[in-house]
This record gives structure tokens, sequence and C-alpha cells, in this order.
């Protein structure tokens, strides 16, 4: 019989080759434990510098406020966490950007997919919060369209994606003419002492 640590590992072994198959260009398994949740990182959200804050269900303050989102988050012991590098014609490259954002958040929504059909317990946190619709449901006072695929952000739950990228050895920045954006999805590992 193998024993759970084992069993833990083995899993995540597993959950991380589906990340690779989902076609992102790095993944690691991080416990959450490790992870620095920081309740002033949700100041540079209220600052609105990327133009969504109060006007999507996915991002502050509709998402939670910066305590129970931390406490949430926390009760999960392990986090898969997932890179994609879109490559730019140049830094001025928008359209390559916004089509970067839309490539990697098809790729998160299909990985978080994946992961809830092998566990039924899991939170995925994305980049910058959901871009599902082209105008959010809620700058006409009406509930979120998805739901369940509406994914905040890492920031708007206190976690510093700089330090997440250290911690799982992915560089932050990846060269001139591209964009970089992370996700994770946070987990319990299966129970079961055997496979």
């Amino acid at each position: 019989m193998i024993k759970q640590e084992e069993y833990s590992m083995n899993h995540s072994e597993h959950l991380l080759n589906l990340a690779k198959m989902a076609g992102f260009d790095h993944c690691a398994y991080l416990e959450t434990k490790d992870i620095i949740f920081d309740e002033a990182l949700r100041k540079s959200c209220e600052q609105n510098t990327c133009g969504n804050y109060g006007r999507n269900w996915a991002c502050p303050p509709h998402c939670g406020e910066i305590r129970e989102c931390i406490k949430k988050a926390k009760q999960y012991r392990s986090a898969i966490v997932v890179q994609y590098i879109g490559q730019l014609e140049d830094s001025y490259d928008f359209e390559g950007m916004v089509a970067a954002a839309e490539t990697f958040e098809k790729m998160f929504n299909q990985l978080a997919d994946l992961f809830k059909k092998e566990i039924s317990d899991t939170y995925p946190l994305s980049a910058g919060g959901c871009h599902q619709c082209s105008r959010c449901a809620i700058l006409e006072n009406k509930p979120c369209v998805h739901p369940k695929t509406a994914y905040p952000s890492l920031e708007s739950h206190g976690i510093y994606v700089s330090d997440l990228a250290q911690k799982t050895n992915m560089k932050y920045i990846n060269g001139q003419n591209t964009v970089t954006y992370f996700g994770a999805v946070l987990y319990h590992a299966k129970e079961d002492s055997c496979i």
C-alpha cells in the first residue's frame, strides 16, 4: 500500500502533467503554507490602475473582503502554479498582450475544469480577474454570466506574483517582447491511501 505522502506527491505530479499538457510554459507544485499573503496588496487594487476595481465580478471589492479571501485560500494545502509566456512583436504590441491574455484565460479555464474532474474541492486564482465577457454584467447591475469560471486574481487575494515566481523557480519577466501571465489552482490532496 502507498503511504499518504507518497500518494499526494504522485497525485501532484499527475496534476503537473495535466498543466503541461494544457500548454503552459512552466508549472510547479507549491504548498500553500509557503505562499506569503499580504492584505496591503489589496490597496493596489483599490487604486484601480488596471481599471477593473468595482467593474468586474471577479475583482475587488466584489470577489470578497481581503481577510476572507486570504482565509479561504489558506484553507487549501497545495497549489499548482502555472505560467504562460506570450510573444509580442514589440514592447508596444497591445493587441499581442490582449491575445496572450485571452490565450492564458482559455488555457487556465480548461485546466481548472480538468482539476475539478480530478479533485472535488479546488480554488483557482487567475491573472488579472475575469475577461470572459467583453463587458462585465456588473456594469448593468446583473449577476455574473459565468459564475463558475469567473476566477479572481492572485493579487486580489494578497499574493505577490513576483514572490510566487521566485518560490517556484520561474522568471517573473521573460525577456524583451514577451508578456507573462501566472495563475494557481489551490486544492486539497486526495485523502485516499492507495491508488
